[in-house]
Formats: structure tokens, sequence, C-alpha cells
């Protein structure tokens, strides 16, 4: 993954957009981000983290302060990260959550969160995703790192080195977990503990299972009394009379089997006693079904005699219902002809009525017409020539109103075309006016960049001066502190010199009083020790060694002041040669002219801008006022020939209106009293052509009544009209007839049936036979019941015993699979047989952890100049914790091993970068061997030595081989010396920092 360009604004110390362009240092393979303290360097990392990932882990578990605090409430914040891959080239753009002003209703709103990401194609920038969740997904397949990881192998921020180096065995499993994903074997151990567990419960509830089956077997053998017989003294549950041992399983379940044998031999007698008995209750309900049915068809007997003597009794009113039925049906033949000619007459009497109204209004108009239908016809005529005069009365104020509008609209027209002339014509003075006053501000503002040049310059000047005055008195303070630390060192020196010396004058005294009386002297051997010497100045090889250290602390004092006052003194000569000779008072007063100057300049070209949008509007203007000159000029003349038109067709629609009114008091009035005479003729003329029908559908409908009447076995209509029924009655008599014929058959039917039977008359008693068949079917149920029990109690016995069989059977296998589970399981928890305590997760973290260190040692040997070693320890780790993921450090000046918390600061430093780099080339193999092609390295220099710090810069150098670019974070003074592309993060006066690349 190769970083492209980063764009930050409203975000951590910058307010304005910055722009960072990485493709810039890639001749150069390694640059440095560099600026004071606090001014913004690990915030560029922040950003990059905080746009491919939505997060910054240093703000992580307290305040998120993403948005900058410089912004102003209106100030957008965003960030922008350009990178590619194998896969292409993408840009992330991302915004954190903050507070904006509301825009209605005053007060703050929150603006979301909000992010995008997009593609890079032939055709340009290409959308893939804008929603957070769908972003993320997207980033996983296109970066194949996760944040963990990313920080590990791109982004190695400042107090992260050290931190997988010197961490515990508990810290250290945590970090490798989150980059190597290895949390499914935790799950593996958790899956392998619960199949225990249920292998476990399992055999317990399987052993349970078949310790309950055999006492429910031997409740049903106690409880049905199919222990032993004949005095056999077996017991099925417990111990037996003759011995005195506990049964096992298998004993118990032998003893059941021939309680079994029992139970099937009581189900065979019981069923056959059931057979038996069943067999005799059939045959006694047998007879009493055949008794009882015999007395039914006596009493069905009895009953059909009786209901045959009532019809037969109903038989003369039945004859006079055929007989009216009959009337009824031959009059309802003659129903439609005696109708029709009533509704006739009626129709003759109506139109008769009509005629003479309608005679009556035509008679009221006083006009003789021979032929009433050519009268009508001719006034219709008239009347339709005379629509569309009424259509242009009815207008007539629309007509007036629309040529008022119209001399109106001409009269507008007409003075729109003067006031557009007019305003056409001052444009020209204005505009001349513009021009001036643009080319006057066009010169003062192309001054600018040498302005804004100089500007800068004294600016620069101004805070070198500044600082230089600073530095002039840390200088002095510092060559002070030099003195003073000088003057120790020596007065440290010389009081070791002069306990050496005194150490030395008093050896012999000090050997003397190790002397005994009899064992040899140290020295001589002898054994007599006539006149020893006298220790009277002890000075103690503890004396020794704090002076010693008194000494080389000074001596560190001593170098630290120097290479301090060192540093100050490069400091003061850099500001110095920046401040140009000036003084902090004058090159002050030299950038407030420069930044009047710049300021008026600025000005100015604003100035121009708005004279420039002001000319072009004067312009766009007369063309608009020439444009309107025409468009008015053209709609005065359309105006003018609409009002033309519009008087000519009011003169026409006058004339015609005369015309079509008459006499009349208009229009509408003559239409609507020569359409009122219309229609009195129309009407007369129908009613006698009515009349006229009538007459003769009379005479055609009594001609069928009495051809019908004629044909029917009626003589006269009043016989006909007589005989009718309604529809219901004629259903009521036909039903009351077929009903009473049909319920006689059916009677006749039962009776001859019931009286080839020949039955008594006498009734018949059953008593008898129902209490035979009920005792029989007593006997039958309680045969029933006991063969039930008896088969229960056999297969309920028979399905115990299976149970318990098969569960015992299965009992010896489940143990076998236990034992392995339990085995299998307590040696990947790191429990029992495992004696390092290492859990198949700490296992497989450790053969990870083994590469790492591998990898690491192949720069720490270079980088220590042979002397250390990492090395993997999976030594048993105490007080019970895991074991297996343990650092140490070799040294080969002693041959030992050593926690890596006794390396010193710089060698601290060295021995995790080579750790972090190891640690980066293993997860980034982990990762699909993707290609890391930008990487990030935050502070961490300032703790080494001129030594050291080459063997730094040479590993960095070895680091951008093959295309890489390696960014790093530093204020140590000598790297900036050696890097020449840099980045520069400098805070402004007013608080934001701004980014400047060389």
């Amino acid at each position: 993954m190769r970083l492209h360009r980063l764009e930050v604004e409203g975000f951590g110390p910058f307010r304005a957009r910055q722009i960072v362009d990485f493709d810039a240092f890639a001749d150069d393979g390694i640059f440095l981000i560099a600026g004071r303290t606090g001014a913004g360097k690990s915030s560029i990392l922040d950003a990059v983290c905080f746009g491919l990932y939505g997060g910054v882990p240093r703000y992580e578990g307290g305040e998120k302060r993403l948005r900058s605090d410089h912004c102003e409430p209106d100030d957008p914040s965003e960030v922008v990260v350009e990178f590619s891959t194998p896969s292409g080239r993408y840009r992330v753009t991302r915004s954190p959550e903050y507070l904006r002003p509301a825009r209605r209703g005053g007060g703050m709103t929150k603006q979301a969160a909000a992010v995008s990401l997009e593609e890079s194609t032939a055709s340009g920038w290409v959308g893939r995703a804008a929603r957070a969740v769908d972003v993320a997904q997207e980033l996983d397949e296109i970066l194949q790192l996760s944040r963990e990881q990313f920080l590990q192998v791109v982004l190695l921020a400042q107090n992260r080195f050290s931190e997988f180096l010197l961490a515990g065995s508990r810290d250290r499993q945590s970090l490798l977990r989150r980059l190597f994903g290895t949390e499914r074997f935790e799950d593996v151990q958790a899956r392998f503990d619960e199949r225990r567990r249920q292998a476990e419960q399992a055999l317990g509830s399987r052993l349970a299972t078949v310790v309950a089956r055999l006492e429910e077997a031997e409740r049903l053998v106690t409880d049905a009394g199919l222990g032993g017989e004949n005095g056999g003294g077996e017991d099925i549950g417990g111990e037996t009379t003759e011995t005195a041992t506990t049964p096992t399983v298998q004993d118990r379940l032998d003893a059941l089997g021939r309680a079994l044998a029992r139970a099937e031999y009581r189900s065979e007698r019981r069923a056959s006693e059931r057979a038996d008995a069943e067999r005799r209750s059939a045959e006694a309900d047998a007879a009493l079904a055949a008794r009882r049915e015999d007395r039914r068809a006596q009493v069905e007997r009895d009953r059909a005699r009786a209901a045959l003597a009532r019809l037969d009794a109903d038989e003369p009113r039945i004859a006079e219902a055929r007989v009216e039925l009959g009337n009824a049906r031959a009059a309802e033949a003659l129903r439609p002809t005696i109708a029709a000619a009533a509704r006739a007459r009626e129709a003759l009497a109506e139109a008769v009525a009509g005629e003479s109204r309608a005679a009556e209004e035509w008679t009221a108009y006083g006009i003789e017409v021979d032929d009433l239908e050519a009268w009508v016809t001719e006034r219709l005529r008239e009347i339709g020539g005379w629509e569309r005069a009424v259509v242009l009365e009815r207008h007539a104020t629309e007509r007036d109103a629309e040529q008022r509008a119209a001399e109106a609209d001409t009269a507008s027209a007409q003075a729109r075309v003067e006031t557009a002339e007019t305003e056409r014509d001052a444009l020209p003075v204005q505009l001349a006016e513009v021009e001036a006053e643009r080319a006057a501000a066009r010169d003062l503002a192309a001054g600018r960049p040498g302005r804004e040049a100089a500007l800068l310059a004294a600016k620069d000047r101004w805070d070198a001066a500044r600082t230089a005055e600073r530095l002039a008195a840390a200088c002095d303070a510092a060559e002070a502190e030099l003195a003073r630390v000088t003057s120790e060192h020596a007065t440290a020196q010389s009081r070791l010199a002069q306990l050496r010396q005194r150490r030395m004058d008093g050896m012999a005294g000090e050997l003397a009083t190790a002397l005994v009386e009899g064992e040899a002297c140290a020295v001589c051997g002898s054994t007599e020790h006539p006149a020893p010497a006298t220790h009277t100045d002890p000075v103690s090889v503890d004396d020794i060694a704090l002076a010693e250290s008194a000494r080389d602390a000074a001596a560190a004092g001593e170098r630290a002041a120097g290479d301090t006052c060192a540093g100050l003194r490069a400091e003061l000569a850099a500001a110095t040669a920046k401040a140009d000779g000036r003084d902090p008072e004058r090159a002050e007063r030299e950038y407030r002219t420069a930044e009047d100057e710049h300021t008026a300049a600025v000005e100015a070209e604003q100035r121009a801008a708005e004279l420039e949008a002001v000319r072009a509007d004067l312009l766009a203007r007369k063309e608009r006022q020439d444009s309107e000159v025409a468009t008015a000029a053209a709609a005065l003349a359309q105006a003018r020939e609409h009002l033309a038109l519009l008087v000519q067709r009011n003169g026409d629609a006058d004339e015609q209106i005369a015309q079509a009114r008459g006499d009349a008091g208009s229009v509408a009035e003559r239409i609507a009293e020569t359409t009122a005479r219309t229609e009195v003729a129309r009407r007369l003329a129908d009613a006698r052509a009515e009349r006229s029908r009538r007459e003769r559908a009379v005479v055609e409908a009594d001609r069928e009544r009495d051809a019908a009447l004629l044909a029917s076995v009626f003589a006269e209509v009043s016989d006909a009209e007589e005989a009718l029924r309604s529809s219901a009655e004629q259903e009521a008599l036909d039903a009351r007839i077929t009903q009473h014929t049909v319920q006689r058959e059916k009677e006749r039917e039962i009776l001859f049936d019931l009286e080839l039977k020949t039955l008594p008359e006498e009734p018949i008693d059953t008593a008898a036979a129902e209490r035979v068949s009920s005792e029989a079917r007593a006997l039958w149920s309680a045969a029933v019941d006991a063969a039930t029990v008896a088969a229960g109690d056999a297969a309920r016995l028979s399905g115990l015993l299976a149970a318990a069989g098969d569960e015992h059977a299965r009992t010896a296998e489940d143990a076998a699979e236990f034992e392995v589970l339990k085995n299998l399981a307590d040696t990947i928890a790191g429990r029992g047989a495992n004696t390092r305590k290492m859990t198949l997760e700490t296992f497989v973290l450790a053969a990870e952890l083994e590469e790492i260190v591998e990898a690491a040692n192949r720069r720490l040997h270079d980088m220590s100049e042979g002397r250390y070693q990492l090395r993997h320890s999976d030594a048993l780790a105490a007080r019970g914790a895991a074991s297996g993921l343990g650092i140490v450090v070799a040294d080969a000046f002693t041959g030992q091993t050593r926690p890596p918390q006794s390396l010193s600061g710089g060698e601290t430093f060295l021995t995790s970068l080579a750790l972090a780099l190891g640690l980066a080339e293993v997860v980034t193999a982990r990762a699909g061997g993707i290609r890391l092609d930008t990487l990030f390295i935050d502070e961490g220099f300032g703790s080494l030595d001129g030594d050291t710090l080459d063997i730094a810069m040479r590993t960095l150098d070895e680091l951008r081989q093959g295309g890489r670019t390696v960014g790093v974070i530093s204020h140590v003074e000598a790297m900036q010396e050696q890097i020449p592309a840099q980045l520069t993060v400098r805070a402004l006066a007013n608080g934001p920092s701004v980014i400047e690349a060389r």
C-alpha cells in the first residue's frame, strides 16, 4: 500500500486546509516531519489513521478531540486520504461528528459524521460507498489490514516501540491476538471444554438412566406380584436371602429377565380368558337385539294402522281440492288476454284526456295552422340561425373589456420602449468610470506576490531575532551551568584520586586486620605475626565505589551540559543568521510595514475582482438593454395589431345581434318565446297521434280475449275471473294433494311388510334378555381389564429391560470417549499433563513470536554491532501464569541473557525498532504478502547518541530500498541535517498550525 496525498481541514491543530503530497518524496525515499513540540507533527499520522479507519488511538478512552479547537462554528472538518494498492487507486473522505450553527431557529445542532470512498478510473473518480459500514467493508478488502495491524506495520507511533518489547506475557498475548486474530483458538478451547462437560454430563446421565430403569422395573415386579415363586428366595431389588452381597447391574438384569418370563405367561392366560368372556357377551347381546327388534316392529305396525285410517277419512276433502286446482289452471290460460284488454281501455282514456289538454294550450295562442308538423319544422330552423347571435350577445361585456385591455397593453408597450431606450443610453458612461477604477486597483494588486514574499521574510527575521535573543540568554545560563558541573567533575575526580591513594597507603594495615594467629599470612606465608601494622586511615572498597559513581555522574552531567551548550550555540548561530543582523525591535517594525503593504495589495486585489464583476455586470446589462429595446418594440407592434383585430371583430358581432333580435328585447327573449310555442304545437300533434294508436289497440285486445274464451271451458269472462287463483294458492293446493297421496302409499307399504311377520297382538317383554346381556358384559369387561394390565406389565417390563440393557452397553463406550475428551481439553487449556501451562492459542502465538524474533534479529545484529540478540522464551511463568510468550535479550559480551527492562534508553529504542520492523514483516506476510510502500516512524531518536543515531539512520536507509517511502517524525537537529526532504509543521502566531514542504 502506498500513500499519495493527504488533505486536512479543521482537524487537530490545522484549521485551514493543508495538503501533503507524499509522491513528492518518492525520489528521496525518506523524509522528515519536523517542528516544535506541540506544533502537530503526530497529528499528520492521526489524520491518516482517522481517514482510513475512522478513529485515532491516542484519543480512545477519553475525549475525542478530532475537530480543531481553532475552527469557527461554520468551518468544515474533513480529512481526505488518497492511496493505492495493487487493486487500484482510492480516495477516502471522512468528517467527524461536531456541533455547527442550526440553519433554522438559531442555536447549535449536531453535524453527523460522514464518509465516502471513491475509486480512480479512466473516466475519473467514481463513488464506491457512502455509508460508514459499507466503506469499512470495502476498505477491509482493499487494505487487508486491521487498524491494529496498520498501526504496527505502517504507523509506528511514539510510545509504541517499546510497548511490545517490555510488555508482560498477558499484555503481549493481547496485542498478538489483535494482530493475528487468534481468538478462534480460544473458541476452540471453549468448545473442547464444553464438549468435555457435555461428555461428562452424558456419561453421568447414562449411568443414572440405567439405575433409574432398573429401579422402575423392580418396582413394577413388586407391585405386579411377579417375584420368585415356590419359595425361591429371590428379591429383585436388593440382597438375596442366601448371600449378603450387593448385586451388580448384570445380576439385577438377569433377575428381571426371569420376572419378565413370568409376566409374559400371565399375559397369555389373561388374553385367553378375555376371548371366552367376549364370545359369551356377544351371544347375549345378539339375543337381546333380536328381542328389541320384534318389540320395535310391533309398535310400528300399530302406528301404521292408525295413520292409514286417518288418511282414508280425509279423501273427500282431497277430491274437492283436485277440482278447484283444475279450474284454476284452466282459468290461468285466459289471464293474459283478459288483463291486456283491460289495460288497453285504460290507456285509451288517458290518451283522449291528453289530447284535450294540448288542444286547450294551442288555442290560447290564437294561431290557425293546417299542418302542425311543417309549422314546427320551420320554427326550429329559425331558432338554429339565432344561436350564434345569442352567444355573441351573452359575451358583449367580455368583448368590450378585452378591447379596453388591448388599448391599455398598447399604451404600456409604448412606455416600456421609451424607458428601455433611456436606460440603454446611460450605461456607457457608468462602464467608463468602472474601467478606470479597475485599472488602478489592478496596478496596485500586481505587486502582491513580492509583498507577500517580503512579509514572510520579515516574519521569519522577526521570529529569528526573538529566538536569538532568547537563545543568547539560554546560552549564558548553559555556559554557567557547564562551568559549574565541570568544577564538580574536577572535584569528584580529585576526591577519587585521594581515596585511592589513601587506600594504597593503608593496604598494610588492612591486611594486618585480617591476620589470625597460627594461620599463614596472605603476603609472606608466615604463621607468626610479630609486628602487624596498624590501620590508622581506613578506606574501604565501598568508599572507592561510591567515589567512582560520583565521578561518573559528574562526568555524565558535564557531557550533558556540554551537549546542551553546544546545541544552544548552534541554534543561536542559525537564528542570528536567519535574523540577518536585525534586533527584535527593528525586525518588528519591518514586519509591521510589510504587513500593511501586503494588506493594501490584498485589498486592492479584492477590489479589482469586485470591479471586474461590476464591469461584467454592466456589459451584461448593456446587452440586456439592447435586447429589451428590441423586445419592447416587437411587443408594441404586436399589441397594435391585436387591437385592430378586436375593433373589427366587435363591429361584426353587433350587426349580427341586431338582425337576430328583431322587435324583441334581446335575442335570447325572442328564442325563448318561439321555443315555447313550438313545444305546445309539438305536444298537440303527439297527443292526436297517441289517441289514434290507443283506439286501434283496444279493438285488437278485445278480439284476442273473445277468441281465447271461446276455446276454453268457461262461457263468460266472469266465470274465468272467479276461477282464477294466485300462484301461492295453486302451489298450496298441489302440495296438499301430493302429500296426502304420498303419505297414504308410504303407510300402506310399511303396514304390508309388518303384517307379514305375524307378530303377536300383546306387547313383547325384553327385561330378561337385558339382564342376561348385562351380566355377560360385566364379566367380559373384567376379563379385558385383567388382560390389559397383564399385557401392560409385560410390555413395560420388557421396554425397561431393553432400555436399561442398551444404556448399560453404551456406558463403557461413553466412559472411554469422556476420558479422551478430558485429556485433550486439559491439554488445550494448559491443565493436567500440560506442565508448561500453555494454552492452544498461546502455543500458536508462540510460533508467531518465534518468527517475529527471527525477523527482528536480522536487523538487531547490525544495529547493536553484534552484541545483542533477542530470544523467544517459553520458560514456565511464575504464579501459574500462561507461559510461552517471553522475550529475553542475549548479550554476546557477557554470554548471559537478561530481561529487556535492563537495556539503556538508546538500546531499548534500537531493540524496539528492530522488533517493530520484524513484527511488521510477519504481520504483512500473514495479511497475504501485501506490499507496504509507505512507512512512518514517530519520535524516539532523541535518546540516541551520535554513533547509535548513525546506526538507526542506516537502518532507515535500508527500509527505503525497493521504492519504499519512509516518513520520520523527530525534532533532533542532527536528523534535520541528514534528511533534506522535510515537512515542517509550524504553529502560527494566532494558534493554528500549517504544513510546509521542502
